[in-house]
């Protein structure tokens, strides 16, 4: 039987921290975190990190007005689609973008790959336009080879910043025996393990196909650690030149100074070169550095970044409170944020 010959999840998230729910690791860090914000003199001092961001990008800011910070030359096709928008208008502004199927589609606000979906047909993405009670965002599949998280960080005094965290992600997949099932073969897979009931809707018309022998087919083609994409840590490819490419990108977008570039791009030799690179979101202050989720990581080195981060993070609001700009007030933070976690099925 499956219990029998596999430990019980609760058995493997004590071992492995990158199982755990995100306010379960991070409770540990409450303690520093009063401490920057007892230095800051403010609860809420990280939400000056990014003026041109609300609240910083805790929670709830609208994906769409982050991309269009961004110069065009970095970003996939991309449109923006009103919660009600007619069918007609939607397929109208697709081809003036010319993004045509696979395609990809997410809420404009929402987080941890809450309904990010790959869509291969119009009827597919008709009928989940017709579901989601929200605004979307729809953009071109970029096929490139590498999928990244890059955490950048400067100074609203310097001209220059600094890379605190890369992650390459390596998606979810299964590869056959010529005998079982995609559902067989997730089942035998400890990533799968913990997100069985979100991949049994996303993979649902492959569940019980046969995969051929030796046949690796990818079932999750989201980015994103709470979907089963592995995080592998990428800090050592870190140099000057990939210093100069995010540089460029970020001091044209007045007003940001700390978040994490989510992006893909075809090889590392053009991510240095700032080529071909294909920005598909920019998260604010709350973002990651993902490459601690990394399987082969340490829990204290883990937490060790984080703090180095979150240190940062504090510089910088203390540069922008003396150049005047004000933190959010905590009633209305607690507020905003119980609003994302109920829009996206996260409280």
């Amino acid at each position: 039987m499956f219990s029998q010959i596999f430990p019980p999840l609760w058995f493997i998230k004590l071992f492995k921290y990158e199982y755990w729910t995100w306010w379960m690791f991070f409770l540990p860090l409450v303690p520093y975190w009063l401490y920057l914000a007892i230095r800051n003199r403010s609860l809420t001092y990280f939400t000056t990190a990014n003026p041109c961001i609300p609240d910083g990008g805790v929670f709830g800011e609208s994906k769409m007005d982050i991309l269009n910070l961004i110069d065009s030359e970095y970003l996939p096709s991309t449109i923006f689609v009103p919660l009600g928008e007619p069918w007609d208008r939607v397929v109208k502004k697709l081809e003036t973008a010319e993004i045509t199927f696979p395609l990809i589609v997410k809420p404009d606000v929402g987080g941890r790959g809450f309904k990010v979906y790959k869509m291969a047909t119009s009827a597919e993405l008709k009928a989940y336009l017709s579901t989601i009670a929200q605004p979307v965002i729809i953009q071109e599949y970029v096929d490139y080879e590498l999928e990244l998280g890059v955490m950048y960080a400067r100074l609203p005094n310097e001209t220059s910043g600094c890379i605190t965290s890369v992650v390459e992600k390596e998606f979810l997949s299964v590869t056959g025996d010529g005998r079982s099932t995609v559902g067989q073969l997730l089942e035998q897979n400890q990533r799968a393990r913990f997100s069985m009931g979100e991949l049994l809707e996303r993979v649902e018309k492959q569940w019980n196909e046969v995969v051929p022998v030796g046949e690796k087919r990818f079932v999750q083609p989201i980015g994103n650690h709470c979907l089963g994409t592995k995080f592998i840590n990428s800090n050592p490819r870190v140099n000057a030149d990939l210093v100069r490419v995010f540089d460029k990108i970020a001091l044209p977008m007045e007003g940001f100074y700390y978040g994490r570039f989510d992006l893909r791009v075809p090889n590392w030799e053009d991510l240095y070169a700032g080529k071909n690179i294909k920005i598909l979101e920019l998260n604010g202050v709350t973002s990651e550095p993902g490459h601690v989720y990394d399987p082969s990581y340490r829990l204290w080195k883990a937490y060790s970044d984080i703090m180095h981060n979150m240190r940062i993070v504090a510089d910088i609001s203390a540069v922008n409170i003396r150049r005047g700009f004000k933190p959010t007030p905590l009633r209305k933070l607690i507020q905003t944020s119980r609003e994302f976690f109920e829009v996206s099925g996260q409280l």
